[in-house]
C-alpha cells in the first residue's frame, strides 16, 4: 500500500470542516434499500432484463421506476463482481481472521519475553503489552481472494525495532510452523517483515508507542497514544489512521467496498493500476471512492461508479482531492510537485504517496474520460458492464515497445533483486519520457520460457518518436548506475533493455487479457541453509534470544545495557 509523506511533527484532531468543493452531483430521487451483504455476499439470480419491458420514447418515467431500475443495474454489477471472484469466500475470511488471532497471541507473547529479558519489574512485565492492527484493502474490507494482508506491530516504549522486532520476534516467527518465507525490508521507507502465514502473505511492518501497555483497540487516531513518536512509527501508522479515517468519513460503508472493488478492477484491467509504476494504489482509489460517496449518501451502486467517473474526468488537477470531515490542507503544505495530489484524510499535512509522471497523468485522465463516456447512461438498452471492464489493448495502440529483462542465476535471489528494482522504476520512467517522451508502464510482468534463467520481463508501450538503440543504452546505463548506488543488499541480477516493435513481441507477451502479476519489493535477511550466529541476552547472559542474520546484529544487541 502507499505511504504518505510527513511535511510536519505535529498531530491533529479530526475537526468537521466545510466543504471547499462544489458539489458533483445530486443524489437520485428517492431512496434505496442497502445493498446485499458486501464482505461475502450470497447472490441469488438476477431476472434477465428485457428491453421489451422499458417505456417508448416519448414516455416520461415515474421516479420509482427510476430507481427499480437502477437497483436492477446495481444488482447485476454485484453478480458480475461475483462472478469475476472478487469477493473472498467465507472459508477464505475465516482463515484470514484465524491468521490475524494467531499473530496477536504470539505478538503478546513476545512483548512479555521481551520485557523479562530486559529486567523489567515484574508487574510491567504482567500488565505489558502489543497488538496487531490491519490496514490496506483488507483493513478496508476490500480485499479479494489473493489479497495480501497489511498488518501492522504496534509494541511499547521498551521494544525497539532493530533489536527486539527483526530479530527477537522474526526468529520467534521462523520457528513456527504455520510461517514460511519470512524476508526482510530494512531501509525502505516504512521498514517490515514480509513472511506467508497458512499460506497467506503478510506485510508486518512496527510502531513503537511511548506506553508500557497497547489496548487491542488501540485508537489510533488519539493523539494522546501518538505523542513523541520517532518518525518511522509515524509513518507505519499512517496507513491505519487513513483506514480507520475512510471507514469513519463515508456514509455507507458497504456501498463503499463494492465501489472500491469495482473501480479497483477498473484500473488494473485498463492498466492505471500500481504505483510503482506512476498509476493509483490502492489508498488513492479508496479516498477517491469515499470522496463520491460521501456526496451522493443516498445513491446506489451504479450511480456511484457512473458519478466516480463523471467527477474526475473533469477534475481540475492539481487541485487536491480532500474528504469532508478531515483536516482540509493547509496553506503551503501541498506537494507541488504531484500532478494528482490526494489528501489522508487523518493530518492536513499528509498527502499519498504518488508517483504519477506526466506520461501515467495522461493515460490516467484518458481512461477516466473514457470511463465516463461508457458510464453516462447506465440505463440504456445496449449497456454491458463488460465494457467497462474491457482489458486495455497494448498491442493495437502501440507501435513499439521498451523490454526490461531482470533475471537472476538463483530463483530464490529473483524476487529480491525484480523487487529492489521495480522500486526504483520512477527513476527509470522519469528518463525514458526525458528520451523518447510518452511512455506506458505496463505493470503485468511475465516470464520468458525461452531463457536458461529465472527472469521476469516488462513491456513498457511507446509511441514512434526519437528513442532507438543507442537511446536505450543510455537510458540502461543511467538506470544501472542508480541501482548500484542504492545501497542494494542482496544479490545483484542482471537488467537488460531493448527496443522491439509490436511485431516482433514473443508469443509469452499476451498484452491485452488484463491479468496483473506483481512481485514485491524484498530481500532475505538470511538463507536458512547459512549458518548464523547464536546471540544471548546482556541482561540475561545464559538467555538465548535468537540468530542473528549479520553481524551488525551483533554488535547491536551485544551493547544493550
Amino acid at each position: 500500500m502507499a505511504h504518505a509523506h510527513r511535511s510536519k511533527d505535529s498531530v491533529a484532531l479530526i475537526h468537521p470542516q466545510p466543504s471547499v468543493y462544489p458539489p458533483v452531483l445530486n443524489a437520485p430521487v428517492g431512496s434505496v434499500p442497502r445493498p446485499v451483504g458486501v464482505t461475502n455476499p450470497s447472490f441469488g439470480p438476477v431476472p434477465p432484463f428485457d428491453p421489451a419491458s422499458l417505456p417508448q420514447p416519448g414516455f416520461v418515467l415515474n421516479p420509482a421506476v427510476l430507481v427499480g431500475m437502477e437497483q436492477r443495474r446495481s444488482l447485476s454489477l454485484l453478480q458480475f463482481m461475483s462472478n469475476e471472484g472478487l469477493i473472498p469466500s467465507p472459508e477464505e475470511e475465516l482463515k484470514r481472521k484465524n491468521a490475524i488471532e494467531k499473530l496477536k497471541e504470539i505478538v503478546l507473547t513476545w512483548v512479555k519475553r521481551v520485557a523479562w529479558q530486559r529486567r523489567r519489574p515484574k508487574q510491567q512485565i504482567s500488565v505489558t503489552s502489543a497488538t496487531i492492527l490491519t490496514y490496506g484493502s483488507y483493513g478496508l474490507g476490500v480485499h479479494g481472494p489473493e489479497s495480501d494482508i497489511d498488518a501492522l506491530c504496534v509494541g511499547p516504549f521498551f521494544a525497539s525495532m532493530a533489536d527486539d522486532f527483526f530479530i527477537v520476534l522474526r526468529n520467534m516467527l521462523e520457528r513456527r510452523p504455520e510461517v514460511s518465507e519470512i524476508h526482510c525490508v530494512k531501509d525502505a521507507k516504512v521498514p517490515l517483515m514480509r513472511f506467508k502465514f497458512d499460506g497467506i502473505s503478510i506485510d508486518l511492518p512496527y510502531a513503537q508507542l511511548r506506553l508500557l501497555y497497547v489496548p487491542d483497540n488501540l485508537d489510533v487516531l488519539n493523539p494522546y497514544f501518538l505523542r513523541n513518536i520517532d518518525e518511522t512509527s509515524w509513518k507505519s501508522l499512517s496507513g491505519v489512521r487513513a483506514n480507520e479515517c475512510i471507514l469513519l468519513l463515508v456514509p455507507n460503508v458497504e456501498n463503499f467496498q463494492s465501489m472500491v472493488r469495482c473501480v479497483k478492477l477498473w484500473a488494473k484491467r485498463r492498466g492505471v493500476y500500481g504505483n510503482l509504476f506512476g498509476y493509483f494504489g490502492g489508498v488513492h482509489l479508496a479516498i477517491l471512492a469515499a470522496f463520491v460517496c460521501q456526496r451522493n449518501p443516498h445513491a446506489n451502486l451504479n450511480v456511484l461508479i457512473s458519478t466516480f467517473f463523471k467527477t474526475f474526468s473533469g477534475w481540475p488537477w492539481p487541485t487536491p482531492v480532500a474528504l469532508e470531515g478531515g483536516r482540509l490542507p493547509t496553506e503551503g503544505t501541498r506537494d507541488t510537485r504531484a500532478l494528482m495530489p490526494i489528501q489522508l484524510p487523518c493530518s492536513p499535512y499528509e498527502y499519498c504517496h504518488s508517483n504519477i509522471t506526466k506520461s501515467t497523468f495522461y493515460r490516467i485522465t484518458t481512461e477516466l474520460t473514457l470511463g465516463h463516456a461508457l458510464t453516462r447512461d447506465l440505463l440504456r438498452l445496449d449497456f454491458d458492464w463488460n465494457d467497462i471492464f474491457e482489458p486495455f489493448c497494448y498491442s493495437q495502440k502501440y507501435s513499439r515497445f521498451i523490454k526490461i529483462y531482470l533475471s537472476s542465476p538463483n530463483q530464490d535471489h529473483l524476487g529480491d533483486w525484480v523487487g529492489w528494482v521495480k522500486s526504483r522504476f520512477w527513476l527509470l520512467l522519469a528518463k525514458v519520457e526525458e528520451v523518447q517522451g510518452l511512455c506506458d508502464p505496463n505493470p503485468t510482468e511475465f516470464i520468458d520460457p525461452d531463457s536458461g534463467e529465472p527472469n521476469v520481463v516488462f513491456f513498457w508501450g511507446v509511441q514512434p518518436g526519437r528513442i532507438n538503440f543507442s537511446d536505450i543504452d543510455i537510458v540502461e546505463d543511467f538506470f544501472l548506475q542508480n541501482i548500484n548506488n542504492s545501497g542494494y543488499q542482496g544479490h545483484p541480477g542482471k537488467m537488460v533493455l531493448s527496443v522491439l516493435p509490436t511485431s516482433q513481441l514473443p508469443g509469452y507477451a499476451q498484452l491485452d487479457t488484463g491479468s496483473w502479476n506483481r512481485t514485491k519489493a524484498c530481500w532475505r535477511m538470511s538463507e536458512y541453509h547459512q549458518p548464523r550466529l547464536p546471540v544471548f541476552s546482556q541482561h540475561l547472559p545464559l538467555y538465548f534470544v535468537g540468530y542473528a542474520a549479520t553481524n551488525e546484529d551483533v554488535k547491536r544487541l551485544n551493547a544493550w545495557s
